[in-house]
């Protein structure tokens, strides 16, 4: 008796959703382990993870603030990944479209909120474009490697923001490496009285339905699948491959530069290096969670949104540290991954004689 693999022409979906049912109890039950060494009570820990995540309304609008830019971060990626171009740039320019925004709004801030704020969203998307751009431009011209490129701009960026945060931009009445207060006309509008929910949710939400439009509907949406698809044949086709590069990379750094935009005129009021904890790195996890569907990626962002609020709440009620969660996120991100390698091949056992 022996097992033979076999590559599935085209994977059911009944044995994909077993595939990824499987992969989340596994990484439930390697959560639990992990949560269970780390002294923690796992009933006391799922109900403080729940009751911080989505446990009433203030935790629910918390959520959904934290999920706006995860948002953003994941369909940026999505757009890239779904030509197979590897953005892993998302989080320098998330600070790119930052950066743009406040020196916008340091030129024009006396303008009334009804310009400025989509001015300054368009300033963000611009400052992305821009940086994300630049590694676009890199791989079509001199076929420099994207990853290589959009991981080192990353640190680039940063580097250039604690110069300006210790220098020109620096608030003088403070200690810390940040930016003065933004001016109050400049700030997102909250959605709801009493809460943080502001207008860049409605705007994420906005970009999702776009670029969900732009991928099935357009011609564009069509030459980026085809380049992901099959570069080779996309050149057949007649596509321009190089200017589709080229666009993808300004599509994909506008979105995340909006990302930007809202935690810092949204959330931050200010400008400083801590406005991202990562966003536009787990903004790759939630793409590829979503299967770089848009609409999926909405959901998802919202679950790890509240998963992030939620360790928090997690940490104070077990007394586990609240980094534990990234651990939870990776692992289920690690077994999502072997799910969908699986769901491309079935298993049949064979005699050898």
């Amino acid at each position: 008796m022996g097992i033979v693999i076999e590559k599935r022409l085209t994977p059911s979906i009944s044995w994909q959703v077993a595939s990824i049912l499987l992969a989340l109890l596994a990484s439930f039950i390697i959560s639990a382990l992990l949560l269970k060494s780390a002294g923690a009570d796992l009933g006391k820990a799922g109900a403080a993870l729940w009751d911080g995540a989505f446990g009433g309304w203030r935790a629910t609008w918390k959520t959904l603030v934290k999920a706006t830019p995860l948002m953003l971060t994941g369909v940026a990626a999505a757009v890239a990944f779904r030509a197979r171009i590897w953005n892993i740039g998302a989080e320098g320019q998330l600070y790119a479209g930052a950066i743009f925004a406040y020196w916008v709004s340091l030129m024009v801030g006396s303008l009334p909120a009804l310009f400025l704020v989509p001015l300054l969203f368009a300033a963000g998307a611009v400052g992305g474009s821009l940086y994300g751009g630049l590694a676009g431009y890199l791989r079509a011209r001199f076929e420099v490697s994207e990853v290589l490129s959009t991981v080192m701009l990353n640190y680039i960026v940063l580097y250039f923001l604690s110069f300006m945060l210790t220098n020109p931009w620096r608030d003088p009445s403070s200690f810390f490496q940040q930016s003065p207060k933004v001016v109050d006309n400049s700030l997102l509008p909250n959605l709801m009285p009493g809460t943080k929910l502001h207008m860049g949710f409605l705007v994420a939400l906005a970009v999702v339905v776009i670029v969900h439009l732009v991928m099935t509907r357009s011609s564009l949406g069509y030459e980026i699948r085809a380049v992901g698809l099959n570069e080779k044949a996309a050149r057949f086709k007649g596509i321009d491959v190089k200017w589709v590069t080229m666009v993808v990379m300004l599509i994909s750094g506008g979105i995340a530069g909006i990302a930007g935009v809202t935690e810092v005129f949204g959330v931050q009021g200010r400008l400083n290096p801590g406005i991202s904890v990562g966003f536009g790195f787990i903004g790759i996890i939630i793409a590829v969670l979503a299967l770089l569907n848009p609409v999926a990626i909405v959901f998802v962002a919202i679950l790890i949104g509240g998963s992030i609020n939620g360790g928090i709440k997690l940490q104070v009620a077990t007394g586990v540290p609240s980094t534990l969660i990234d651990a939870i996120q990776a692992i289920i991100l690690l077994f999502y991954l072997a799910a969908a390698v699986l769901a491309r091949y079935k298993f049949r056992i064979v005699s050898n004689g």
